[in-house]
């Protein structure tokens, strides 16, 4: 045979032999036990399946086939030996009456990646009918859907949250954090399930994902540092905010935080930056929100250095908040409120470097025209600005 010919099927068969390994190896949760009835408890195998593609040398996948699995809560950790995936492929549901801080928690990984079509069901129906944990603190404990606690380059992608009992995802100190094509869903009366909250994390970026809930589209929390959210879609929810902030003792700062290319539609408040009055100091600064589109948004542009719920605070005191480098250019749409843009600062540290660059925010209802309001600022104003004001 031809010594050329010889090479070539040597060359061949090394390639399909390194493509074979180059595949991760795979643990379907239904070999460890789980079955799609709906019923039977699938928490023990998927943390079985864990185990064993963490141990595993290598990439792995955990898989979760189609079908509709009920799973307990579900607790998991690293380090593992590779990069390590779990894909949803089908629907997993929380019991109705379950009770806890997170129903999944993936801590200490390093890369890793939740995937698929598939949807995560907390079923928080019954859940939103309870008292509010911030207004009974001896009410029950509701679990967040999603709880993602130090993790370094990882990423969720295309998978669906839903009906979460409190918040959809929180995100605690991780690194290089990726949401892409995530979706969020909860019906708007669905109290303090938050889409997406991140603190002390670092280089979290949100793009092309779509929120839907009864809180915070997404909340950024303190200690966050260049985050990146883009072509996000918000409605019904809160809006995108930052805080809120100064509320506990030893809060790191905010800062780096870019919200562009995005549409929020018939939420309660627009772009949002929130500080409790009184009490301890932080600081946010390197804020920039640009080119968002508002339908029918409440509050569209709001700072809010007097944030304080059901009245439980001293709004006689300052906030000790900092707030400084912070602009809004080229926000666009429509005010479901007359006052379009406001920004309350601190009276004891006023915000500075504020900018306001082509504003055009339109009111068509009774209190019309659209209005703003400025108070311990002075904002410096460039191109269009309506609704006029804050000069």
């Amino acid at each position: 045979m031809d010594t050329k010919i010889i090479f070539s099927i040597v060359f061949l068969l090394f390639i399909n032999l390194s493509l074979i390994q180059a595949q991760p190896a795979a643990f379907d949760i239904t070999k460890f036990g789980a079955t799609s009835d709906g019923k039977a408890d699938a928490s023990k195998a998927i943390m079985d399946a864990w185990k064993e593609a963490c141990a595993a040398a290598g990439s792995s996948k955990i898989l979760i086939p189609a079908g509709t699995f009920l799973a307990g809560i579900v607790n998991v950790t690293g380090p593992c030996k590779g990069a390590i995936e779990v894909e949803v492929q089908g629907t997993v549901q929380a019991p109705p009456d379950l009770g806890g801080d997170a129903w999944f928690s993936f801590s200490h990984i390093n890369q890793f990646t939740l995937s698929g079509k598939g949807t995560l069901d907390g079923q928080g129906e019954v859940a939103w009918k309870g008292e509010s944990c911030d207004k009974d603190p001896k009410c029950k404990k509701n679990p967040m859907n999603i709880r993602f606690n130090y993790l370094n380059q990882s990423l969720v992608r295309d998978i669906t949250s839903l009906n979460s009992k409190r918040f959809h995802v929180t995100v605690l100190g991780c690194d290089n954090f990726t949401f892409e094509g995530f979706t969020v869903t909860a019906p708007e009366d669905s109290d303090n399930t938050n889409g997406i909250h991140i603190g002390r994390s670092k280089g979290v970026t949100i793009s092309n994902t779509k929120i839907g809930t009864g809180g915070d589209c997404i909340s950024i929390g303190d200690g966050a540092q260049n985050l990146k959210v883009t072509k996000v879609t918000c409605g019904p929810g809160h809006g995108i905010s930052i805080g809120s902030l100064g509320k506990y003792e030893n809060e790191e700062p905010v800062s780096g935080i870019n919200v562009a290319d995005c549409t929020l539609k018939s939420t309660t408040n627009g772009v949002r930056i929130k500080t409790w009055p009184a009490l301890f100091p932080n600081s946010a600064s390197n804020i920039h929100f640009q080119d968002i589109n508002m339908e029918n948004v409440s509050n569209p542009i709001i700072i809010d250095q007097v944030y304080c719920p059901w009245d439980k605070c001293n709004k006689k005191e300052p906030s000790k908040v900092k707030i400084s480098d912070v602009s809004f250019k080229n926000i666009k749409g429509t005010s479901a409120t007359a006052l379009a843009v406001q920004l309350i600062c601190s009276s004891g540290i006023p915000c500075e470097k504020v900018e306001l660059t082509d504003i055009d925010l339109t009111y068509s209802g009774p209190q019309g025209p659209a209005k703003s309001e400025c108070i311990d600022v002075k904002p410096i104003i460039t191109g269009k600005m309506i609704p006029e004001g804050c000069k």
